[in-house]
């Protein structure tokens, strides 16, 4: 019997350690784990170059600035044709189409496309919109299906084979400005959540098997909102969902849409960042043309918590970019490539340090053992010494012909794939 018993308990650690390294290798939606940005991944490449560390490169069907997402040894990600590729021909709208990508992880062979077709009415191309273009956000997956939000066209799921499940509109409306579309869905359980700001200043969840619609939450503050939500430990051992608006931070139930609390903090608007969680507390970094700083709030309250949960708030923020939380300290680079560290118990300054020849910078940092990964937009990626001393290791650039980067990477077994607006990179050792 003891035999028997020492011989579970073994597989049972097998199991389990398998399962454990099986989740660590896949990066299921924007920013990888609950979007947190975060893997404990030491065996990431520090320096690569054209004829360096560069495993595969696979030439994309169209642009776009959506990251990849890994899921079961494929890779999945969204880009667009057809409307808005060329600046100095842009084209008709009736012609655009997002394309769904699926590739095989390992070659970077694109295993199958899925092109959908626009509505009527999508947004014209101007000048912030032909920035980003019209393959924003990211996928999500829960393993068995991915699922992406096409703007104007809705949310669709499709199985790992490339089979449509279900298509549900959010709405038809336009972004503030005309910016388009930029918040990407998550899993919640069962649940596929999405913040429709920019279709109809709404929040929808959609049961995953289904597509049918489970709660939706709309309101007039998620204009302006590109931000994807993120789940947060409440004080009652719950979950819960928030996200950051103009101005404020939210609070609501998951399985419900139930609205439950809200914090000032954050003197942003529009605010195009995503939260960050750990231990109960989200923490916001935002900015804007209206302003901008950072804040932490301890989840779990209810109605108005400035009093009682806002924890520390400052005017140090960041535009498009957002934060990562690694160890005891926030970390981010702003659009005009300025790094920050910070205290995630004061809110106070550590370091502020310009990164030379960064450039433009859109992607969020993704923190990968001790690096912290900096995609610039035209100058390549700067590597950072992840703890609370500015450090940079490494300036890595890709081929002349890469074109412009405006997604953050995706971390697995110890490569990072990312994406250009021309092509899908795996780099590693």
């Amino acid at each position: 019997m003891r035999n028997r018993s020492a011989g579970l308990a073994l597989s049972v650690v097998v199991f389990v350690s398998f399962s454990a390294a099986l989740h660590a290798a896949n990066w299921p939606r924007f920013r990888g784990p609950n979007g947190a940005a975060l893997s404990d991944d030491a065996s990431t490449p520090l320096k690569w170059g054209p004829s360096e560390n560069i495993l595969w490169r696979t030439e994309l069907p169209g642009p776009g600035s959506s990251s990849p997402i890994t899921s079961a040894g494929k890779v999945f990600l969204t880009c667009f044709t057809g409307y808005g590729v060329d600046r100095q021909n842009a084209g008709r709208p009736d012609k655009l189409e997002r394309i769904l990508v699926c590739l095989d992880e390992s070659s970077g062979k694109i295993l199958w496309q899925r092109p959908i077709k626009a509505i009527a009415g999508e947004d014209r191309v101007n000048g912030m919109l032909q920035t980003h273009g019209f393959a924003s956000s990211t996928p999500a997956t829960d393993g068995e299906r991915v699922y992406v939000l096409f703007g104007k066209s809705g949310v669709l799921a499709f199985d790992l084979a490339g089979k449509q499940l279900w298509q549900k509109s959010v709405g038809t409306g336009s972004a503030i400005m005309g910016w388009g579309s930029g918040a990407s869905p998550i899993v919640y359980k069962n649940l596929v959540i999405v913040n429709a700001s920019a279709e109809s200043k709404t929040l929808y969840a959609f049961d995953g098997p289904t597509g049918r619609q489970v709660w939706k939450s709309p309101a007039d503050s998620l204009e302006g909102c590109w931000g994807t939500p993120v789940l947060v430990d409440g004080a009652n051992g719950k979950q819960e969902l928030a996200i950051a608006v103009s101005f404020e931070i939210w609070g609501f139930e998951p399985e419900t849409g139930e609205f439950l609390w809200f914090s000032e903090g954050v003197k942003a608007q529009p605010t195009c960042t995503s939260l960050v969680a750990r231990d109960g507390i989200v923490y916001a970094v935002s900015g804007g043309p209206g302003g901008g700083g950072s804040a932490a709030v301890r989840a779990g309250g209810r109605d108005d918590v400035t009093k009682t949960h806002l924890l520390w708030s400052n005017n140090t923020g960041t535009y498009v970019p957002s934060p990562v939380l690694v160890g005891e300290h926030l970390y981010w680079v702003t659009d005009q490539g300025i790094a920050h560290c910070l205290e995630r118990e004061t809110g106070k300054t550590v370091y502020r340090q310009r990164l030379s020849d960064a450039g433009q910078v859109y992607a969020s940092l993704v923190a990968a053992g001790d690096k912290l990964y900096a995609v610039t937009r035209e100058k390549g990626t700067i590597v950072l010494a992840a703890r609370p001393e500015f450090d940079v290791l490494a300036h890595n650039l890709l081929d002349s012909d890469a074109g412009i980067c405006n997604a953050g990477p995706a971390v697995s077994q110890g490569r990072l794939l990312l994406r250009s607006n021309k092509y899908l990179y795996c780099i590693g050792k």
